[in-house]
């Protein structure tokens, strides 16, 4: 039994303060090295399909950081790891692994509960032995009527304990499903559950008499492929019943008092974050209620019918114990979260910046900000793709925790997204949509799509200081079969927005807002010694993660001289950072093979890049500098490769972009990162960090390059988010440039969402004059919308520059008569 007296509260009490007020600073004290706040020696191994942190918890002077495999109900070679205010880390003997994710401080008796194990002030680690309560670990509550003693556990196959605080002896509440029923390989099916809808249990809490429960996926081979159906729950149970609250993907549940659980249980509202096929939702539960919002999504690599694409998604108290300060992760975005956010009082959530690490938990930490990432999984599950060509995943997965300053969520990408309230469905009149928020930003656009037989008028009204009295905003008709562009102004504020529509109708309705505060014009320093891209002799080399406990990361390096690539030694890069020539011809034939650069993956031509993606939907992309164009041909340039879990980084023409799994709808929502004149021959994720190879032969190693002691191996090594600081995107090309293009046949579509300034030019070399009409669509899955016409006599060239507020994600092009037509579009 764990004793409660008041000196052993007092010391665990004091550890978790004294986290919080210490001096600021970015990382903390260490002799390890550390590359753009990643400890390479900190990263931790498995021998699963993937290696994913589950909870980053300070107590007792340690952080503490637990593994998960993906499918592991019963253990696994996971570890807990105890790690000191210097950096030493101890992996603990009583690890027995799984796929936790779950983790309470539980005051009453000041231990922290994290995975199956529980920590007390004294850092004494005991067990919840799996063969007692097994499950994938997911959650933590405070039980429904003995707080002060119990905790509930949840797993994501809906297995149910309590779990008395001392003992830690569990009763069974619901079986888990894997119990009954084992699951195949990693990719196979969710688990279909027996009490609630949904499958991949995610979030839970307690409060106001209910314990709530979310899961984010579905069962059933088509929750594998389309990422639109339905799928995914919050529900609630009062002790004895289960009730679905709603039938959407959802992820965290948490309240005010995060993972101490709420002070006030009874009244203190409880949150719960998702989305669906639209948009980003949020909920609250308080007065016994829940009501729900709106928010858009930055980033659409967490989509996904089966819910695997998203780890866990947190909102969590990084500030002080007098400055409290909630961080949301969601949707690959940072958000500002308000501490007081009830039903009636709704104001305060903002955008911070965006992100590419895949985070599982975060805390605050000596002062800074440590995330718990998903960085190389070795089965990559079901993110295969032609553009990836037969590439293998890495050797064995790893990942790695990522220190940051306090104010690095402010700092990285744009926070440019879009949502919407509807999407093609029917509207009854005078039927509001849930509120959307709308402060935040400050260039915002609506995109409104009327698909009825008659013309309707959407009235657009705002709550314009979270308390819920809706104001009148504008009105906007819009004819049948008709789409308008709604374009907001600077006086048109408001915390939240709602729309509503006169008559029965089809409609679509989206928000897409624009981030210009954060573009970058030029590249960072951090970049210097990578070769530019008209460089003809500079080093390069294949990179491969290696597998069997070897834990380094093999080079096969060599020269590239005129555009041909030679050979010149195999070299592996170590846990020091330390980049060694090895004898080990295997491995070098084994990279050979399995890691060249594909060829043809996709074409360049005189308009721009076309990529034909495996479900034969064809895309169009922005072109760089000439020579990107030859370096493709000859595969000197990676394209495509996963460098964080479940999605690709596309290098396309000079610029980069985050390219979702195809189970997330794959190109259709690209996001441009940046854009560069870099030859970056081949790039991989190891040990948290981002590693590039296609340097130049003069550089010197320095704060982010390595060298091997013979000078013929170089890397540079930092963290994918670096990439924000290569340049803004930029570009230029169309979808046609002197093409034959037939009347009323729409162009391919091209990409014009989240660059800077855009222009358009418009010919073509007919003798009557040609009605152009410019289509947009501004969601990725939505319905293609009329945005201008435009009527080009020949011999003219129609100018157009789109104006700042200007957002949407695909444009394309459909002419009245066959000619032959250029649409050039330029981003500056």
């Amino acid at each position: 039994m764990i004793k409660s007296n008041l000196k052993i509260l007092t010391v665990g009490m004091a550890a978790g303060i004294a986290l919080a007020c210490g001096t600021a600073q970015a990382q903390p004290k260490s002799s390890y090295p550390q590359f753009s706040g990643i400890y390479p020696h900190l990263a931790y191994y498995n021998n699963e399909g993937e290696c994913g942190t589950g909870a980053v918890v300070p107590w007792a002077d340690r952080l503490w950081v637990i593994t998960y495999g993906p499918h592991l109900p019963f253990g696994s070679s996971d570890k807990l790891y105890e790690i000191t205010n210097d950096l030493h880390e101890t992996i603990r003997p009583e690890s027995t692994g799984g796929t936790p994710a779950n983790r309470m401080i539980h005051k009453e008796s000041n231990q922290l509960f994290i995975g199956p194990y529980a920590i007390n002030a004294q850092r004494q680690v005991r067990t919840i032995p799996y063969t007692a309560a097994p499950g994938r670990y997911t959650g933590l509550a405070r039980d429904l009527t003995n707080p002060k003693q119990q905790l509930l556990i949840a797993t994501m196959e809906e297995g149910f304990y309590e779990l008395d605080v001392n003992s830690l002896k569990t009763k069974l509440l619901y079986q888990d499903g894997n119990v009954k029923e084992k699951k195949g390989e990693d990719t196979s099916n969710n688990h279909n559950g027996l009490l609630l809808p949904g499958a991949h249990g995610k979030g839970v809490y307690s409060g106001q008499g209910v314990m709530v429960y979310s899961n984010n996926g579905e069962s059933g081979p088509q929750a594998l492929k389309q990422f639109d159906i339905e799928s995914g729950v919050l529900a609630e149970w009062n002790g004895k019943d289960w009730k679905v609250v709603r039938r959407n993907q959802f992820v965290e549940v948490t309240g005010p008092g995060g993972i101490y659980g709420n002070a006030n249980p009874a009244t203190d509202p409880i949150w719960a974050t998702g989305w669906d096929h639209k948009s980003v939702l949020l909920g609250v539960r308080d007065g016994s209620k829940w009501s729900f919002f709106r928010l858009p999504k930055a980033s659409h690599s967490y989509d996904g019918a089966h819910g695997w694409n998203t780890e866990w998604p947190r909102i969590r108290d990084i500030g002080t114990t007098n400055q409290p300060d909630y961080l949301m992760t969601m949707h690959g975005m940072f958000w500002r979260f308000p501490q007081t956010f009830t039903s009636k009082n709704t104001a305060g959530i903002r955008p911070r910046s965006a992100y590419l690490k895949v985070i599982g938990d975060y805390t605050r930490w000596q002062n800074g900000l440590v995330f718990g990432c998903d960085d190389s999984a070795q089965k990559e599950f079901l993110n295969k793709r032609k553009t990836k060509g037969n590439i293998e995943g890495p050797g064995q997965s790893n990942s790695n925790l990522w220190f940051t300053s306090i104010n690095m969520p402010d700092e990285l990408g744009p926070n440019t997204a879009e949502g919407s309230v509807w999407l093609a469905e029917k509207i009854d009149a005078n039927a509001v949509s849930e509120p959307f928020l709308f402060a935040g930003w400050k260039n915002r656009m609506a995109w409104i799509q009327n698909d009825g037989s008659q013309p309707v008028t959407f009235s657009f009204e705002t709550d314009t200081d979270g308390k819920g009295s809706w104001k009148p905003l504008r009105s906007v008709e819009a004819g049948a079969g008709q789409a308008v562009a709604v374009t907001f102004t600077a006086a048109e504020t408001g915390e939240w927005i709602r729309v509503k529509s006169n008559r029965t109708t089809t409609a679509t309705v989206s928000f897409n807002y624009t981030d210009a505060s954060r573009f970058r014009t030029g590249t960072d320093k951090i970049f210097s010694g990578l070769t530019n891209i008209s460089t003809s002799t500079y080093s390069g080399g294949l990179l491969y993660g290696l597998g069997n406990n070897r834990r380094t990361l093999g080079i096969l390096a060599g020269q590239f001289s005129n555009g041909k690539f030679s050979e010149n030694g195999y070299y592996e890069l170590d846990s020091a950072m330390h980049l060694v020539k090895k004898e080990d011809t295997k491995t070098e034939q084994f990279i050979r093979e399995k890691f060249a650069i594909p060829k043809e993956v996709l074409t360049v031509d005189e308009a721009s890049v076309l990529v034909i993606d495996d479900n034969g939907r064809r895309w169009r992309l922005p072109k760089g500098s000439q020579a990107f164009t030859t370096k493709t041909q000859d595969a000197a340039l990676r394209i495509c490769r996963e460098v964080a879990t479940e999605r690709d980084l596309l290098n396309a023409h000079g610029t980069f972009y985050e390219l979702p799994a195809e189970n997330a709808d794959g190109f259709a929502k690209i996001r441009p990162v940046a854009s560069h004149s870099l030859s970056v021959h081949d790039y991989a994720s190891y040990r948290g960090l981002l590693v590039m190879t296609g340097l130049d032969n003069q550089t010197a190693a320095n704060e982010h390059i390595i060298a091997s002691t013979d000078g013929k191996a170089k890397v540079w090594a930092g963290t994918i988010d670096d990439l924000w600081k290569l340049g803004k995107p930029t570009g230029q090309g169309g979808p046609w440039k002197n093409s034959q293009v037939k009347a009323g046949t729409p162009s391919d579509p091209y990409l014009i969402g989240f660059y800077d300034k855009k222009s358009l030019q418009l010919s073509h070399n007919a003798k009557q004059a040609i009605t152009f009409t410019v289509q947009a669509e501004p969601i990725g899955h939505g319905p293609w919308m009329n945005f201008k016409q435009v009527t080009v006599k020949p011999g003219e060239t129609f100018e157009y520059v789109f104006p700042d507020t200007f957002q949407a994600r695909w444009v394309r092009f459909v002419a009245d008569k066959d000619c032959e037509a250029t649409a050039w579009l330029t981003y500056n």
